[in-house]
């Protein structure tokens, strides 16, 4: 059983004999300001403000409150920095809950042999910072400006390592999926081309009779703060008890009744963008956010890939709303000539404005509110002006076009995949569960 006790009984002696000798101690009653304090004060014990105190002690590892605050600072700087105060609380517990759970994995991980190199550690940091458009210097100097580190990180980083591995040697091996069942999904998946499949991100919280309050109350908290602006992604890497933690929470590409029933309910009805939740799943809490949406087996007209040309106007800083209305105008009357991307390089040229090429952008990519638009012009049209006073006016033109073309059928590969990644992950759970109870952790 998971036990949370006190410090050994050797750690109450001390404040004990220390206040054996406060109580022989010579004291003058006026000094110290009326504190009583003993005028030959003996110091028993050293406070060292640069020791890190430890908050748990996990089968002897220590994890102190630096590792908690930087790892905390990491899911604040991911929503803004906005987070309610009232929140923070919530969010370091549920941090401290996270840290446990790695350094079980990371421990099981060596107890299996399975060590991870400062290498693949440092490859791994290497390719999150790529992701945030910095070098890994640059990437070390962020965390530490936000509060946090690159050791913080790197360790986060460890743990998805060391757990993936041991899945993929422990697990993975014993999960069986039949060409049957295969056959059986890509059968029905042909018989119903033009249904429906969705992209879906999923937190998932586990519950017990006992934690069943608990998690509820923490999955709609984390609902809210998303709500309120908060990253899914972030939320899902930090909190969720999934294998797709690693990956911000990204079940790809499925078909609703491929999931639990509970899900396939909701995520039928859910519009792009949705958030839906907390909702209620075998061994816990559910919350799922509803990237995208697609026909099965049907040609999509937004996977059509542009080629686009972009032209764009910017406003003096101090410009006003009424100056920026009317230069727009302006902007939206000269681009109605454009006839192809000929003639819109003359009128940039005209305009002074700036102009931008991509000949790989696909209308699925674009913000929502432009790809209903997109979808409809053709060849040489240019979309209606769009922007802000802020960011400027811009348009985009369409100088090629290649329409997506409908997929020639259901691929047994990744149905196969799919199936396994989700055993895996059902099995996962259970792991970290019996690591959970089989674990000696010493909160101080």
């Amino acid at each position: 059983m998971t036990i949370a006790h006190f410090r050994p009984l050797r750690w109450a002696l001390l404040p004990l004999a220390a206040l054996g000798c406060a109580a022989i101690a010579q004291t003058d009653p006026d000094a110290g300001n009326g504190l009583n304090i003993p005028a030959d004060v003996v110091v028993f014990g050293k406070n060292d403000p640069a020791l890190r105190k430890p908050t748990a002690v996990v089968n002897g590892d220590i994890i102190t409150r630096t590792d908690v605050e930087q790892r905390l600072a990491l899911i604040v700087a991911a929503n803004g920095g906005k987070v309610p105060a009232e929140e923070l609380e919530r969010l370091r517990n549920q941090v401290l809950r996270n840290l446990i759970d790695e350094v079980l994995e990371i421990q099981e991980a060596k107890g299996n042999k399975i060590d991870i190199t400062k290498q693949q550690i440092d490859d791994s940091f290497a390719r999150v910072s790529r992701n945030f458009k910095r070098t890994p210097e640059q990437m070390s100097a962020y965390l530490k400006q936000i509060g946090s580190s690159d050791e913080s990180l790197k360790r986060q980083i460890e743990g998805e390592l060391a757990w993936n591995r041991l899945l993929q040697r422990r697990v993975q091996p014993f999960v069986n999926v039949s060409q049957e069942e295969v056959q059986g999904i890509v059968d029905r998946l042909n018989a119903s081309k033009g249904a429906t499949e969705v992209h879906l991100g999923e937190i998932f919280l586990s519950a017990t009779p006992e934690t069943n309050e608990a998690a509820l109350a923490n999955a709609r908290k984390i609902i809210d703060a998303i709500k309120q602006g908060g990253s899914f992604v972030a939320y899902a890497r930090q909190f969720s008890e999934a294998s797709t933690a690693a990956v911000g929470g990204d079940l790809g590409w499925v078909r609703p009744e491929q999931l639990p029933d509970a899900l396939a309910n909701e995520a039928r009805n859910m519009s792009v963008g949705q958030l839906a939740g907390p909702i209620q799943v075998p061994g816990g809490y559910s919350m799922i956010y509803l990237m995208d949406k697609r026909q099965v087996l049907t040609a999509d007209p937004r996977d059509a890939v542009l080629a686009l040309r972009q032209l764009a106007i910017s406003f003096p800083e101090g410009t006003t709303q009424q100056q920026a209305t009317e230069k727009a105008t302006q902007f939206a009357n000269a681009t109605k000539t454009i006839a192809g991307c000929g003639s819109a390089q003359k009128v940039a040229e005209q305009l002074g404005a700036e102009m931008v090429d991509n000949d790989q952008v696909k209308i699925r990519d674009l913000p929502p509110q432009l790809q209903e638009m997109m979808v409809n012009l053709q060849v040489g049209q240019a979309s209606p002006p769009f922007g802000s006073a802020r960011e400027g006016v811009r348009v985009l033109v369409i100088c090629g076009r290649d329409d997506a073309q409908a997929a020639a059928g259901a691929n047994a590969e990744t149905i196969m995949a799919q199936l396994e990644e989700q055993r895996v992950n059902m099995r996962a759970r259970r792991y970290l569960r019996d690591l959970r109870r089989d674990a000696v952790v010493d909160y101080r």
